[in-house]
């Protein structure tokens, strides 16, 4: 049966096919924002040089349900710095505060606090005790 498509030989290709060693989508050059954030603060200096920032507390949370969420991200927008990262359930919300936003600060703690997945990040770098010891040092600040 010289009809059946399957005994019929495969034509010999007439150039050969060109070599990818990478066959994904191009990568940009340039980071984006995401990738940014989510650098640690040390590359971060190593690569771009030192951003010379003063002191800051940073708040990281993921979106959550109840009515308390508008008013925690219009608190965190109207901070310093805010930024959006991730997608999915990796979606978080940063939001950089300096010395002198102590009571801004403090309002948005006490809206994302209690969530077990809200970090508080000090020069953008976990450190130990930032609840218990670092927060209230710095709210000291509003006694004045």
């Amino acid at each position: 049966m010289p009809d059946d498509p399957a005994s019929v030989p495969a034509p010999t290709p007439i150039r050969r096919p060109l070599e990818r060693f990478w066959p994904y989508v191009e990568l940009s050059e340039a980071p984006s924002n995401d990738e940014l954030a989510a650098l640690d603060p040390d590359l971060h200096a190593a690569l771009f040089g030192s951003r010379n920032l003063p002191f800051s507390v940073t708040l990281v949370f993921p979106p959550f349900d109840g009515e308390r969420y508008d008013e925690a991200l219009r608190k965190a927008r109207a901070s310093a710095e805010y930024r959006e990262v991730g997608s999915g359930d990796q979606r978080r919300h940063r939001a950089r505060f300096f010395s002198s936003d102590a009571a801004a600060l403090r309002d948005l703690y006490l809206l994302v606090g209690d969530l077990p997945q809200t970090d508080v990040l000090l020069d953008d770098r976990p450190v130990p005790f930032a609840r218990e010891l670092w927060l209230p040092l710095l709210w000291l600040q509003l006694l004045r």
